[in-house]
């Protein structure tokens, strides 16, 4: 079984900006609603994905966390078109900003569409514990907070979130940089 451990960050300020080393586009969709997955009816995510000319189905364990399983299937282009299209609801898009340092790649979404404004850096790490760099640009950890999952940020997109939501994600992210 593959185990993915992922560490989700906001950012404290835009200097991570003069590192980025490539940029790609990404339109998600998920085949299991959010809602299956809040009630308890459905043990995992499923997700298409397409970024540029390649596609992918990915499903992942449901439990809130750092560490969950996944797994990665190639698909064809025009199937993952078709099923974005017809079987999500919604679609969430981003640019995914690669930036390495010290050896360890941080991915920076970049939202967009009804999520734009919100910018949510991840790094996969090797084991639970490991120590990774965390450059002044990093901000407040937000692993497990459900909200910045993906999935969620269809059902409920950033720029739906309360301004009290939003002006306590900008002072908790700014006290970090």
């Amino acid at each position: 079984m593959a185990i993915e451990i992922e560490r989700k960050f906001l950012l404290a300020n835009d200097d991570w900006r003069a590192q980025v080393s490539a940029s790609k586009p990404i339109a998600q969709g998920y085949l299991v609603d959010v809602r299956a997955l809040r009630d308890g009816t459905a043990r995992a995510s499923v997700r298409v994905r397409i970024s540029g000319d390649q596609a992918w189905l990915n499903i992942k364990s449901v439990e809130l966390g750092v560490a969950r399983a996944e797994y990665e299937l190639p698909l064809p282009l025009d199937d993952a078109q078709t099923m974005l299209a017809t079987l999500c609801n919604g679609v969430l898009e981003k640019i995914r900003h690669h930036v390495e340092i010290d050896g360890w790649l941080f991915e920076v979404d970049e939202f967009l569409g009804a999520n734009r404004g919100l910018f949510v850096a991840e790094v996969e790490l090797p084991e639970k514990d490991a120590v990774f760099p965390r450059p002044a640009w990093l901000g407040r950890e937000v692993s497990t907070q459900a909200r910045y999952y993906n999935v969620n940020l269809i059902e409920r997109p950033y720029t739906e979130w309360h301004e009290d939501e939003r002006r306590a994600l900008d002072v908790a992210a700014g006290e970090h940089g």
